[in-house]
């Protein structure tokens, strides 16, 4: 199938190492966008080059700096838009805001709505995205949401370690679909962990199901922060009995405050697999942080979009 009409590739501050290697991929230049800040920080966007009748896609996932990622994603597109670009795609690597998808309390906002209506409100027409923390964000939107899965990369990974007597966690309720689709990929039972929220980042996980009891576990999550969630799933296990060379397999990897000393320095801990969905600073480069690149899948679904090809091959 021929080409819908001229892919337009930009970038974002917010992981330009990505930007770069999925532009690579697809064998296109990064086009010409200036992204500057005024002195009282506020976000400047100007297109160098002409977008007219483009199918433009904006890379610019919003991990931290949350605030200024998102509202410099807005900028991209408002300005795409007032271009006159013919389809304006949002990548998104990490969708920042989405572990608020419900009301969990009185008086909380619900901001993965809020700001799906925002990045419809500034002109996207269409999503791409990564592992989102519910899967139900995709019917926040009201343009198409294209939502892709490291799982399989995942699953890759640990097929070739060849580890003996594995056992799947995931650490809470909500993972329990994505887990069960590598439990099955990757032949090995299931165990889940059951999670009480004492308050506002602190978890507790209260229980544990299935029998982990001399096995190799391996921990799936959507995205690490502080790590302390990890923390717990891993002393929960270590007390049923599993044995002390447990991995974690997480799409994002946030990373923030202390996390990295504290998941590299855990001697249960064998590896922490993340993606570069999040940079990884310098500083975050341990030896049991493993960083898998997603630059070949969003270059694949962004060709995809653009011949009008199915996405959700790329994962059967």
């Amino acid at each position: 199938m021929s080409e819908k009409t001229e892919i337009k590739l930009f970038a974002g501050t917010g992981n330009p190492k990505l930007c770069k290697e999925i532009a690579e991929w697809l064998r296109l230049p990064l086009g010409d966008v200036r992204i500057s800040r005024f002195a009282d920080g506020e976000t400047y966007v100007q297109y160098k080059e002409s977008v007219r009748g483009a199918d433009a896609f904006i890379i610019q996932p919003t991990c931290p700096p949350v605030d200024t990622n998102l509202v410099e994603l807005m900028i991209l597109i408002d300005a795409m838009r007032r271009a006159s670009a013919d389809r304006i795609t949002a990548v998104l690597p990490y969708f920042g805001y989405a572990r608020q998808e419900k009301k969990d309390r009185p008086r909380e906002a619900i901001t993965a709505k809020l700001i799906a209506d925002v990045l419809v409100a500034s002109g996207a027409d269409r999503v791409i995205t990564l592992d989102l923390h519910a899967d139900a964000i995709q019917g926040f939107f009201n343009i198409p949401v294209d939502h892709l899965t490291a799982r399989g990369m995942f699953a890759d990974y640990f097929q070739k370690k060849n580890l003996e007597n594995v056992v799947i966690v995931s650490p809470d309720e909500g993972r329990v679909k994505q887990a069960r689709k590598l439990v099955r990929q990757l032949n090995a039972p299931l165990a889940v962990g059951y999670k009480h929220h004492e308050g506002h980042g602190h978890t507790e996980i209260t229980d544990l199901a299935g029998d982990v009891a001399g096995k190799t576990p391996i921990i799936l999550e959507d995205m690490i922060t502080t790590g302390g969630s990890i923390i717990e799933c891993v002393e929960a296990l270590l007390a049923r009995g599993a044995k002390p060379e447990i991995y974690v397999a997480a799409t994002h990897g946030v990373l923030a405050s202390n996390a990295v000393d504290r998941l590299n320095d855990h001697p249960a801990i064998a590896e922490v697999v993340v993606t570069d969905s999040v940079p990884l600073p310098p500083e975050n480069r341990r030896p049991k942080i493993v960083q898998l690149s997603v630059a070949a899948m969003f270059g694949e679904a962004i060709h995809r979009i653009n011949h009008d090809m199915s996405i959700s091959s790329l994962f059967d």
